[in-house]
């Protein structure tokens, strides 16, 4: 077997491609630490969706985390997008990260298994999704190397571009 082969069956194997852009958003309804819900297809009617999805434990996340709450504090009270983290980890340790992270978006538990990271094809974290209000997948970040990462004014940037002029995804038109 080769290395690639051996790698890609141990940490994931088939199946675990992320989502590509144009394809219709998995819908799902998760709760908060606190026990409040959640319902993409509900925050979809109000506009667009950036999904964040974290581990507490993960070194990547907790330096993207403080980027992405500036991304929020930048749209908050706008029509622009709607921030949602998608945790891997229990209740207690997302409300600890919300708090060390000063987070003030909405952190929903993927439950055990995690379920909708599976729907959305992730095989790593952090991983960012940006879901149009018709309910498809305008963009996803999944870069594996943190150097590679776009830096997020450049994610700001783009979610106001293509919402402003209706963009289309790669793919589209």
């Amino acid at each position: 077997m080769g290395i690639v082969r051996f790698i890609s069956r141990l940490f994931g194997g088939p199946g675990l491609e992320a989502l590509p852009a144009g394809t219709p958003a998995p819908t799902f309804t998760l709760r908060d630490a606190g026990g409040k819900v959640y319902t993409l297809a509900d925050a979809l009617k109000k506009g667009p969706v950036l999904l964040a999805f974290f581990k507490e434990s993960c070194p990547t996340c907790q330096f993207a985390f403080p980027f992405l709450e500036r991304i929020h504090q930048a749209t908050t009270g706008s029509n622009s997008v709607q921030l949602w983290g998608i945790s891997q980890s229990d209740a207690a340790d997302t409300r600890a990260f919300a708090r060390e992270q000063r987070c003030t978006f909405p952190l929903l538990l993927d439950e055990e298994g995690y379920p909708v990271s599976n729907q959305y094809g992730l095989a790593n974290v952090p991983t960012l999704f940006l879901v149009k209000p018709d309910g498809t997948l305008y963009w996803g970040s999944t870069s594996t190397m943190p150097f590679a990462r776009p830096h997020f004014s450049e994610i700001l940037q783009g979610i106001d571009f293509a919402i402003a002029r209706n963009y289309p995804a790669r793919g589209e038109a």
